[in-house]
């Protein structure tokens, strides 16, 4: 596909819309885009994605260098529909956002064509509904995480491996750094390396931040 065939997906729908390269810059933003965020097209192409969009998720700013939307992309892996809180000419907003990859000629790494939708009703309802099943029921705590876990994270793109999962979990659980090492046989230090890995795979400053951001995409 030629660049002027990108750009003319991009333009041809009535919703923002916009397009990443492989460099996670902007190079196409249409119409809609410039009436929805506030912001004129030369303001954003040629700009970093997570700067010009800085959405945010459940647990805090998801949008960095290292999207794990752009690198499912890269890896040729299919991605889900998800939700972000995003900054546009009406202030904040939840909206649901579709990607499309598609490849230049000869290109390496695909542009990642991204259709944003308002959904704030349906968002703020999904979010009552979570905090009644954690609050207001008595189910056990397995069984509430696998209710209020949505798809629709950005987080649920991530891939963590097994072993990040299983400290994760045990995190999860309580357990401390020292104890997490003596039951995986492991040293303190490699414990220490994978929560390191974790965070920065989820975009995560604490460990809280981290379980709170995976239990939400059922990562775990």
């Amino acid at each position: 596909m030629r660049k002027r065939e990108i750009k003319a997906i991009v333009e041809s729908t009535a919703d923002p819309a916009f397009a990443v390269n492989g460099m996670h810059n902007i190079e196409f933003w249409n119409s809609a885009a410039e009436s929805f965020f506030g912001l004129q097209s030369d303001k954003a192409v040629g700009r970093s994605c997570s700067t010009i969009i800085a959405g945010y998720d459940e647990c805090g700013k998801f949008c960095s260098h290292d999207c794990p939307i752009l690198e499912a992309t890269a890896d040729q892996r299919t991605v889900r529909n998800f939700d972000l809180r995003l900054n546009t000419d009406q202030g904040k907003r939840w909206c649901n956002i579709s990607i499309l990859a598609v490849y230049e000629e000869n290109a390496v790494s695909p542009y990642t064509i991204h259709i944003v939708r308002p959904v704030d009703l349906r968002k703020r309802m999904e979010v009552l509904l979570r905090d009644f099943v954690v609050n207001e029921t008595s189910l056990p705590a397995e069984q509430a995480k696998q209710l209020t876990s949505t798809k629709r994270a950005p987080t649920s793109e991530t891939r963590l491996s097994e072993r990040e999962c299983e400290v994760l979990r045990h995190l999860a659980r309580g357990t401390t750094t020292i104890d997490i090492a003596k039951q995986l046989f492991i040293s303190r230090t490699t414990v220490n390396n994978h929560v390191q890995h974790v965070l920065k795979k989820l975009n995560a400053r604490t460990r809280l931040e981290a379980i709170r951001r995976a239990e939400n995409a059922g990562l775990i």
